[in-house]
């Protein structure tokens, strides 16, 4: 007779699911993430079962991988695993155990080899259907639930059924693993739905795997593949070569420009060769100086400048509210020292930079120098001139590696000029959550914590995030305003969650200061060239729906790495809505 059977398949709400109408269901695993997870050895086989149950099952199926159960069994404890398990939409349980590698037939059944030593496979099935007995009875409260199992042996080759200690039509071998779905399918038959009872079952199933995402380690993950392939701009980039080289990237977001122009950086240094960075956005240098060698080379246009001035003894004086337009004049009447002359000079966020600046640069480039210009038109927030370098060879990137793809489509829903982006992020993730506030006059009635307020919806979002297992340090919340206007900013406190945000100063150093907090605010202008696991674009507010704003929300939203949420005024968020369902975007 029967004993078990283990059914795959996972509904986000851990219910069973209607099935699509005019087509098959398809069938989703528990936990998520699994197609993100790099693993070797026997786990790498169930990985590569998992897919083929993905694609080859259909039907009200949930899939449970890697079950672990522990029971008391006269004062000592047992362990056990379960592969996988099935449960169908009319509550019928099949176990699936997977068994990779070599294994041996013996007089007393299938042996498998465990780095403790060898077990009777047959004996840990019925070990486990015990248990699983045992600690569903509970649960069921007297009604009737149908088990079966399955054995897997994906590398290995049954000599003799009939001596495998299993019935032969409950093993799916070497010979038979294209048959693996059509099998199970075969075990669990079209029945009558028992949508409460497998709710129920697979609930309880989730619960022996103890499903509490580790996020943590899910974004760790996620930084290095999207690191490892947004290195490719880096790695081919730096393979062209031309004389006089003057290269002019332009590069979407996420595509890689900052690592390439990491490796610009290393690359000089391990050659001896003198270069130069710059970019517009003070943070974006901080950050770079810090992880490059020679971090005083990488400098801001205006940091560049007052070095310059200053070691030619030119005075500004900052007081004045014209002061960094008296660096730009005096910056273009300085004659160029020999000593300032570089071998490289690698320009970032050019389409930030103004015609006369880019000059200025260029002129402190040695003979036979390098010239890099990165840019991406898409991120332009402050309505520059365009100071793209004529008749440089050029490069297009228009992959976008970082924003998951799920993000990437939403942000090619807004942004029309994002639409030939292509997303090619490891990771599917979350839909963007959007969340709306009522509007400024009612934020400005001095509480800081109306339901429908900007505050209070940006507090929501941060609950929401770290209620999905983010933490604080995960978190940015990037405000759609500058700083001189921003609301947020003004906050001390997010309900309990004290907020870190740059106070305007610099210390004697040059570093700066930032008030104490563990929740960190920052505008969209200077979070440009970073980005946060988890970024929370809020504060968005506009009247129309016009290329700046759809900039700054590319800007914003792409800074997200696994999580985004959305919070905007009732009128800016109708405006976002309208623009989303007008039409599809190219994506994956």
């Amino acid at each position: 007779m029967r004993d078990a059977t283990i059914a795959v398949s996972v509904s986000s709400a851990l219910a069973p699911r209607r099935p699509a109408t005019g087509a098959s269901e398809v069938v989703r695993i528990i936990p998520q993430g699994w197609r993100e997870m790099q693993v070797t050895g026997a786990a790498q086989r169930e990985i590569e079962t998992l897919a083929r149950l993905a694609a080859g099952l259909q039907g009200e199926l949930t899939v449970i991988h890697g079950v672990h159960w522990t029971r008391l069994d006269h004062g000592a404890a047992a362990y056990g695993e379960i592969d996988f398990v099935i449960v169908s939409g009319a509550a019928r349980i099949l176990l699936v155990q997977q068994k990779s590698g070599f294994l041996t037939e013996t007089s007393g059944g299938i042996v498998g080899t465990y780095p403790g030593g060898h077990k009777r496979v047959a004996t840990e099935l019925a070990r486990t259907l015990d248990a699983l007995r045992g600690r569903l009875a509970p649960l069921l409260h007297g009604e009737e639930v149908a088990i079966d199992y399955m054995l897997y042996c994906p590398d290995y080759t049954i000599r003799d059924p009939g001596s495998a200690g299993i019935p032969p039509e409950y093993i799916v071998d070497a010979t038979r693993r294209d048959r693996l779905c059509a099998q199970i399918m075969s075990a669990l038959p079209a029945e009558a739905p028992n949508p409460a009872l497998a709710s129920r079952l697979v609930r309880f199933f989730a619960d022996q795997l103890q499903l509490v995402p580790d996020v943590s380690a899910l974004l760790g993950r996620a930084e290095q593949l999207v690191t490892r392939l947004s290195g490719g701009l880096a790695t081919w980039a730096r393979r062209l070569e031309f004389e006089p080289f003057r290269l002019h990237v332009v590069g979407t977001a996420g595509s890689g420009k900052t690592q390439l122009a990491a490796a610009l950086l290393h690359d000089a240094a391990a050659a001896g060769r003198r270069a130069l960075y710059i970019c517009f956005n003070r943070p974006l240098a901080d950050h770079l100086a810090a992880i490059v060698p020679h971090g005083d080379r990488v400098l801001t246009f205006h940091q560049w400048c007052d070095r310059a001035l200053r070691r030619s003894g030119v005075a500004i004086d900052y007081g004045r509210a014209d002061a960094f337009d008296d660096v730009e004049r005096a910056i273009g009447t300085l004659p160029v020292r020999e000593d300032e002359r570089v071998d490289e000079i690698i320009i970032d966020e050019g389409q930030d930079l103004e015609p006369a600046w880019r000059d200025v640069l260029l002129q402190r480039l040695g003979a036979g120098g390098r010239a890099w210009w990165l840019e991406d038109p898409l991120q332009g927030l402050y309505h520059r001139a365009n100071a793209q370098p004529p008749g440089w060879v050029r490069l297009r990137a228009d992959t976008n590696y970082r924003s998951p793809r799920a993000i990437a489509r939403q942000i090619g829903l807004i942004v029309p000029a994002a639409r030939d982006i292509e997303p090619a992020s490891p990771f599917i993730g979350n839909d963007v959550e959007y969340l709306s506030y009522a509007d400024a006059g009612a934020e400005g009635s001095g509480d800081p914590a109306l339901p429908h307020g900007l505050a209070g919806a940006t507090h929501r979002a941060v609950t929401h995030a770290l209620q999905g297992g983010l933490r604080l340090s995960d978190i940015a919340i990037v405000t759609f305003s500058g700083r001189d206007r921003s609301r947020l900013l003004r906050l001390e406190r997010l309900g309990q969650h004290r907020l870190r945000s740059w106070t305007g100063r610099y210390d004697l150093l040059g570093t700066p200061e930032y008030r104490a907090g563990d929740l960190t605010i920052e505008t969209v202008y200077r979070f440009k060239g970073q980005s946060a696991p988890c970024v929370i674009l809020a504060e968005v507010d506009f009247e129309r729906l016009d290329e700046m704003a759809e900039r700054k929300l590319f800007v914003g939203m792409t800074r997200a790495t696994m999580r985004l949420f959305v919070v905007a005024s009732d009128r800016a968020a109708a405006a976002i809505a309208s623009r989303i369902a007008a039409g599809p975007a190219r994506g994956a």
